[in-house]
């Protein structure tokens, strides 16, 4: 049996021109193995978030992250990790100079609903971000209304 292969707009029994061509060039780009370009997954950090009774366990795995890169944010019951590194390097031989510079951000998002902004803690260890957030008392989700 012969290899399986992705479906594109490919086909050895026809010719075609325009659009077409190009519709196939993007489906080889973005199927091909060779290709340098990079999945959100490889571009993005794993959370784990937990629901205890009275507070949200998030944990973050962010191997090779300093805690001066990390970023956090409470705004309205939306909790945002972002990340920032930059990094440069210089090394000078006999007949030539190397230089390199690179810049990465990522940032996750979650919503949380009624938490407090308050007594939040965080803790970096060995790779692995910890964030616990305390749950603001459950409000009435119903109310009855009377009638005059």
């Amino acid at each position: 049996m012969k290899g399986l292969t992705p479906f594109n707009r490919k086909s050895s029994l026809r010719k075609t021109g325009g659009f077409e061509d190009f519709y196939n060039m993007l489906d080889d780009f973005f199927t091909s193995p060779l290709s340098t370009g990079r999945s959100l997954m490889e571009e993005s950090f794993k959370l784990d978030i937990k629901d205890k009774e009275d507070k949200y366990v998030v944990e973050a795995d962010l191997p090779g992250v300093k805690k001066e890169e990390i970023n956090l944010k409470l705004d309205d019951g939306r909790l945002t990790i972002s990340i920032e590194r930059k990094e440069e390097e210089e090394k000078k031989e006999k007949d030539y100079l190397h230089r390199e510079r690179k810049y990465s951000s990522m940032s996750r998002s979650i919503y949380l609903g009624d938490v407090k902004d308050e007594d939040v803690s965080a803790k970096l260890d060995d790779g692995v971000l910890c964030i616990e957030i305390p749950k603001d008392e459950e409000k009435e989700k119903t109310k009855n209304i009377p009638i005059e």
